[in-house]
């Protein structure tokens, strides 16, 4: 499939960022790796130290409630701890929408911004109470780490799609279908791509 687009562009016909904090990496069809194979990720932080982010649209079953009773009644729904990455499992990560901009007297504590300028979306300490101008939140275990260089050789090597994120990716309602959908919204050749079948044999 995507051979014969011809050269391979990760960034979908943009130019390459400085860094990719608030960036999807969206798996493409050569990435065969169980643990990523047809998902979106979402960059938490990315430097030279490397990068690290949590995977958007692997829901857990397991309902936030029972693990972190508090944030139950702000999780977006699927209302599961989602699957975050391979790294740290017994690890929590909450991802959460502001109400309005942010204020340092108000902000949840811990919070960080990740994507979205009006009604943001960021990291937060889960382990303090909710505070009001938080409307949603998600709650992931574990997380993707790649350490200095090794994402830029994935994304180089045709591992992944390299795309903005939106601050409705996120807390998407139906995450199982964001891989395709965040492909569409891309159009041209790489809108093509989110008809790629799980299975190449069947097509």
């Amino acid at each position: 499939m995507l051979a014969s687009f011809g050269a391979f562009d990760p960034y979908c016909g943009r130019a390459v960022p400085a860094e990719l904090t608030g960036y999807l990496l969206v798996a493409t069809p050569r990435l065969v790796d169980p643990n990523f194979e047809r998902t979106v990720t979402l960059i938490l932080d990315h430097g030279a130290h490397g990068a690290l982010g949590v995977v958007l649209d692997s829901p857990g079953g397991v309902d936030v409630g029972e693990i972190l009773p508090p944030w139950r009644p702000l999780a977006a729904g699927p209302a599961e701890i989602f699957r975050g990455g391979p790294v740290a499992s017994n690890a929590l990560v909450g991802l959460g929408r502001l109400a309005g901009e942010p204020d340092p007297e108000t902000a949840p504590a811990g919070w960080r911004r990740v994507v979205g300028d009006a009604d943001p979306v960021g990291t937060f300490d889960l382990a303090v109470p909710p505070v009001p101008t938080l409307v949603a939140v998600r709650v992931f275990a574990g997380y993707a780490g790649w350490d200095e260089g090794q994402l830029e050789d994935e994304i180089a090597s045709g591992s992944w799609f390299v795309v903005p994120a939106e601050p409705c990716d996120a807390l998407d309602p139906e995450p199982r279908s964001l891989w395709a959908r965040v492909l569409r919204r891309q159009g041209g050749r790489w809108a093509l791509v989110a008809a790629h079948p799980e299975d190449p044999s069947v097509n």
